[in-house]
């Protein structure tokens, strides 16, 4: 099963095929605690979340229509349950770090798990990501960590295309504003 895509997988999930759901969590379990992490910021909360997405993905399965890319959808889901979580935390403040100084090394980073960023960046990044309000730290997170193109985030979050990348352009702006309210060592 691990050569069908996604939504072959999720289709068989729909036919009762159990074992597809685990498919479905082991593709997608490690790219949602990247998210979930990114997102959320508090560690001890990712494994509940994470793992209620995945409850919320098997219990709404039936809604999912295949003619449609499975990884908007179920990120969609992961999207809705995060913000809940931020709104059950009372944590709407949040930041993040400098486009022009971070972002090329986002795009140029080999990995998916982002960890030629961390060791380039270090904390900078974890803290600038953390100063963005979430609307634009998601955008963020969504476009340079889980590389999607402005189709897909239009989709997760049920906003136009064009707001994507007028989001994302104000997302670059506040970062670079950010960065440079910063004092830098020599």
């Amino acid at each position: 099963m691990s050569t069908d895509t996604d939504e072959a997988v999720a289709t068989a999930v729909q036919h009762g095929d159990v074992d597809a759901m685990g498919e479905i969590i082991t593709r997608y379990e490690q790219k949602l605690r990247r998210y979930a992490r990114r997102f959320l910021r508090r560690s001890e909360d990712i494994d509940d979340v994470v793992q209620e997405v995945f409850i919320k993905c098997y219990t709404g399965i039936k809604s999912y229509d295949s003619s449609y890319r499975f990884s908007p959808w179920i990120y969609r889901i992961a999207h809705n349950t995060f913000v809940n979580e931020l709104r059950r935390q009372e944590r709407f403040s949040g930041t993040f770090f400098d486009a022009d100084t971070i972002l090329p090394y986002i795009a140029g980073t080999e990995t998916s798990d982002g960890v030629a960023i961390e060791r380039e960046m270090g904390e900078e990044v974890e803290t600038l990501l953390a100063e963005l309000p979430p609307k634009y730290r998601e955008i963020i997170i969504l476009h340079h960590f889980e590389e999607m193109g402005y189709q897909e985030i239009s989709d997760v979050l049920h906003i136009p295309v064009n707001t994507v990348g007028v989001r994302l352009t104000r997302a670059r702006q506040k970062l670079k504003e950010l960065y440079s309210a910063k004092p830098h060592q020599p």
